[in-house]
């Protein structure tokens, strides 16, 4: 039996964590004995070749990937006990996501993408708060444009407000400059970490690129599904 995270300084305690797919008859083992704690308002980088693990490492600890085994406690909810429905309400409001594939809804303006989510979730003044968190990050006055009337980077400021709109405690950002330019890329990044701090809230970062880890406080390195080693910087 593992004692309890504390819920005060821990926001993520990962003990002991496999995932396996395919088969019975064939599993692939992806993630393979994970022992992680990350602290609250930590800045952290999970780095990483692909095919290393890492991202399903944050598919995970997100609630979006069931593990096969070990226990995940996240903001001091056990993942473990969880049906589907209640893993869903467990990551509302808690978690956010930023990927680097954007996933805006392309028949959706930019505050309708960052707006429809609260709605659903509840919020009576979704509209309004999207609208603060878009031109938080700088896109007052792109609203009402379509994904496809959008650059990449503006894209990418559109996903970030949507992640942090609900006032998530924890920031998942998958690869987020991937689909990017250098320049795009750092001013994203810069973003990402502003909209971190106003939040007060923990950021996760899933990357492969060595200066993009370097920006966390710290950096937990993967290979073939395990910890390798990390630093704090």
């Amino acid at each position: 039996m593992h004692a309890p995270a504390d819920t005060d300084t821990i926001a993520i305690r990962a003990r002991n964590v496999t995932l396996s797919l395919g088969t019975r008859e064939a599993p692939v083992e992806i993630l393979k004995g994970i022992d992680l704690d990350i602290a609250r308002n930590e800045s952290i980088a999970i780095l990483g070749a692909s095919g290393s693990g890492k991202s399903s490492l944050m598919a995970v600890l997100s609630g979006l990937e069931r593990a096969s085994g070990g226990s995940v406690i996240v903001d001091g909810i056990d993942y473990g006990p969880l049906d589907e429905d209640a893993l869903a309400r467990a990551r509302r409001g808690r978690i956010g996501i930023v990927l680097q594939a954007f996933h805006l809804l392309p028949t959706m303006t930019a505050l309708e993408n960052v707006a429809v989510p609260l709605e659903l979730a509840g919020d009576p003044d979704a509209f309004a708060r999207a609208a603060e968190e878009l031109t938080a990050v700088g896109l007052g006055h792109r609203l009402h444009h379509y994904p496809a009337q959008l650059s990449g980077g503006e894209q990418q400021r559109v996903a970030i407000a949507r992640g942090v709109a609900p006032g998530p405690t924890i920031i998942f950002a998958d690869e987020p400059t991937g689909n990017l330019d250098a320049a795009t890329g750092a001013a994203v990044i810069d973003l990402l970490f502003a909209r971190k701090h106003a939040a007060g809230a923990t950021l996760l970062i899933i990357t492969h690129d060595p200066a993009l880890a370097e920006r966390c406080g710290r950096i937990v390195e993967m290979k073939d599904g395990r910890i390798i080693g990390e630093r704090r910087l």
